[in-house]
């Protein structure tokens, strides 16, 4: 009988580390996911973008409402890296735009999850060739954990600087600086 209450006694004290260790990497996933995205966008491996997506997926960005992985990859192909460049002969570098993302704030939930983080992106792509912060603006992600593979369900790119920004957004916990008040 005492083996079996220290056997118990050891396994409710190590399944609360068990749980958390397992929260830790779903959040380690979904923070990976988000930083193998940016960098296949970069390098315009569409492949390695799209294997980020479920099926059903749903991309809202300042160039439209993308449904499924269809649209999705059509919308993509002709962004970010994957987008033609003309490069003279015997040229020996070129120009680049670098997507960064950071501060991820992420809630799992079993085999859902919501993020958001805050990106921006960087170019030396100007006439003195200095880099230069091109834009800015944060995703508001909704993920499912699918074969256990995170994998983005709506992703929704603001782009504060373009037509989709806002005076203030309240899914980042941002008060209206009108009124200092929290959203109701």
């Amino acid at each position: 009988m005492q083996i079996f209450r220290n056997i118990l006694s050891t396994f409710l004290i190590l399944l609360p580390a068990i749980t958390l260790a397992g929260y830790a990497d779903d959040r380690a996933e979904i923070e990976n996911i988000s930083n193998k995205y940016m960098v296949a966008v970069d390098a315009g491996d569409i492949e390695t973008v799209m294997e980020t997506w479920h099926e059903d997926g749903r991309l809202v960005w300042v160039f439209g409402d993308e449904h499924g992985k269809d649209e999705i990859r059509a919308a993509m192909s002709g962004f970010g890296g994957a987008r033609y460049v003309e490069i003279p002969e015997g040229a020996t570098k070129r120009d680049r735009t670098r997507h960064q993302i950071i501060n991820h704030v992420i809630d799992v939930d079993g085999d859902t999850a919501t993020s958001t983080a805050y990106w921006f992106a960087m170019t030396n792509n100007n006439p003195h060739g200095e880099v230069r912060i091109l834009y800015m603006g944060h995703y508001a992600d909704e993920l499912v954990k699918v074969d256990d593979k995170w994998l983005f369900k709506v992703r929704k790119v603001y782009n504060e600087s373009f037509d989709n920004s806002a005076l203030w957004y309240p899914e980042l916990g941002e008060i209206d600086p009108r009124t200092r008040q929290k959203p109701e």
